[in-house]
């Protein structure tokens, strides 16, 4: 028995020891492998463990809101939510899309969509977005079906109260804030403001359980324009309807005050909706105004009129004949639209003679022309704070053909925009001053200018030149080629304009297709307004300026006076009967 208790002993013992030695190797394995993850690994655990618990997410800042010249908003940005996924660390790919799939049926993602969420899913974010600025009848949809790892972050949505209202003039902004065109894309460094941070702390199911903002947000500054929302609405609304009336492909209409070149309607059709951004008709964008160029056509005499009066290359009473109706130039001869006898210098302008505007142009010589046109601005920017604005074209002397000097002096072979042709009547308006057009009137509740010609008034022609200059752009409206713009109460002046346009793959004019426009102010002898209005390839039954552009300036003109508190008088204007010029007329 003794032997047999020492033998359970001696067992017990060696056991005790392996025992004993076991648990001091597994002892010291799971030192070592604590010593690994403490030490060793650290970082590369506490890195995964903040990927895995934390989320950092941008904050959005209330971009600025844009008014017109009274208040009135024109664009805004409003709270709206987004819907965003959190990925778990680890997940796979196909559980995630199981999971993003089930919102489907409310979110209704596109191919498309889908495709790009696989795509950003296989780079392991910790979030993304699945769909950006939804309505929130669908965010409480999402939120009902309760899928796991789905977040709904809040974000700012462009929205514009005033609909296609000044949409070309207003621009849009980007899924992401950022303005691309227009105002939007002019402004957006003051409009878009700076972006704010915010982490929030999630757990192993994604459930958000502290969010902590590191950084506020800061809000963009705000911008007024010199817009007035209801004469905008005023010369949309007759543009549309002329454009539609008389088969057009394009139009534009601009409204300024001459004394200080304020912008109080822009508009051009097509035009489009802000709040669906960008437009399924990119040619919906284009702000025709300042970036549509064209030639002028006979709107152009008031420069050509204006290089031969301030130069005194011609008189008031100087004659021009005209009998012929046809003038033989270098290259081919130039017609008028109807066959004239002697005319006198103002008879010219008023009843449109290219034949007559040819010789203005030929005493004036090249030289003198060329200086005339570039100190109307003719061929740089206006500096209109907006953006894209077309320089238009004008060729120096030296490289001028034969025929040139006959061409420019009746509004070919040269390029503007509508604005450029506005500012040189404004220069008549304003008796002889060039006044910077803008249409900012203040950002950020400070004034701002950015003009390419410089800020400040400059004289072009004497106060005389201009002041008979705007005796004939009157009578053009009583008796000449644009009765159809006379404002029954109100003294009209302004010129009409009728173009061919130039097709450059057969290298010539289209006798098909025409540009039919009108310019002007009112009231003649103290104007509150300027008008132009352009029409591209009208196709009814007429394209002359005087007929289809001149009625628009006059609807634009009656209205917008009325609006500014201006009422017709009496005494003016009683002589002039339905202002309508006659059939087959060419002005």
């Amino acid at each position: 028995m003794k032997v047999e208790h020492g033998t359970f002993q001696k067992r017990t013992r060696r056991r005790t020891r392996i025992l004993v030695l076991a648990l001091a190797v597994w002892s010291l394995g799971i030192a070592a492998r604590l010593f690994q993850l403490q030490v060793l690994e650290h970082g590369r655990w506490s890195a995964q463990l903040v990927v895995q618990n934390q989320r950092w997410i941008k904050i959005v800042p209330e971009r600025g809101t844009i008014y017109d010249r009274w208040g009135q908003i024109l664009a805004q940005s409003l709270p709206v939510k987004s819907v965003g996924y959190n990925p778990g660390v680890g997940e796979p790919l196909d559980e995630q899309m199981k999971n993003i799939l089930r919102l489907n049926p409310v979110l209704k993602l596109t191919d498309a969509e889908i495709e790009r969420i696989e795509r950003e899913l296989r780079d392991a974010p910790p979030f993304i977005y699945i769909k950006r600025k939804v309505d929130s009848e669908i965010i409480e949809k999402a939120k009902a079906l309760g899928v796991g790892g789905i977040t709904f972050p809040d974000e700012k949505k462009r929205f514009y109260p005033q609909g296609q209202l000044a949409s070309q003039v207003l621009g849009g902004v980007g899924i992401e804030n950022k303005g691309l065109s227009g105002i939007e894309l002019k402004f957006d460094e003051v409009l878009r403001g700076s972006d704010g941070e915010q982490i929030t702390l999630v757990d192993t199911k994604h459930r958000a359980y502290h969010i902590e903002v590191l950084q506020e947000p800061r809000s963009g500054g705000d911008i007024e324009l010199t817009l007035d929302s209801t004469i905008q609405y005023f010369a949309e609304a007759a543009l549309k309807r002329a454009v539609a009336d008389q088969k057009a492909a394009w139009g534009t209409v601009i409204v300024s005050v001459p004394a200080t070149g304020e912008i109080l309607a822009m508009a051009s059709a097509p035009d489009y909706d802000p709040n669906a951004f960008p437009p399924a008709d990119p040619e919906a964008m284009i702000n025709r105004a300042i970036r549509h160029l064209y030639e002028p056509g006979s709107t152009f005499k008031i420069v050509t009129a204006s290089a031969g009066l301030e130069n005194r290359r011609v008189s008031l009473t100087q004659s021009f004949d005209c009998r012929k109706g046809v003038i033989e130039t270098a290259g081919g001869a130039i017609h008028d639209h109807e066959t004239f006898g002697i005319l006198a210098f103002p008879e010219v302008i008023i009843k449109s003679s290219n034949v007559g505007a040819v010789q203005i142009g030929r005493q004036v010589g090249s030289a003198l022309l060329y200086r005339t046109v570039k100190a109307f601005g003719f061929g740089e920017k206006t500096g209109i704070e907006l953006p894209a604005e077309a320089p238009g074209t004008v060729r120096a002397p030296s490289d001028w053909s034969r025929r040139s000097l006959d061409s420019i002096s009746i509004g070919y072979e040269i390029s503007a925009t509508a604005l450029q042709i506005l500012e040189a009547a404004n220069v008549i308006a304003n008796r002889g001053i060039y006044v910077p057009p803008r249409i900012i009137k203040s950002v950020a509740g400070a004034m701002e200018r950015r003009a390419a010609r410089g800020d400040e008034p400059a004289r072009i022609i004497s106060e005389q030149v201009a002041q008979e200059l705007a005796a004939i752009l009157e009578r053009v409206v009583v008796e000449g080629t644009g009765k159809a713009a006379a404002v029954a109460g109100f003294s009209a002046a302004g010129k009409t304009g009728t173009t061919q346009i130039y097709d450059p793959g057969q290298k010539s004019y289209q006798s098909s297709k025409h540009i039919g426009s009108f310019v002007g102010f009112v009231p003649a002898e103290k104007p509150a307004l300027s008008i132009i209005v352009v029409l591209g390839d009208p196709k009814k039954d007429d394209y002359y300026g005087g007929l289809v552009a001149a009625p628009v300036f006059r609807e634009i003109a009656v209205r917008s006076l009325r609006a500014k508190g201006l009422f017709p008088r009496p005494d003016v204007g009683r002589t002039i009967i339905a202002a309508n010029a006659g059939k087959g007329k060419r002005p």
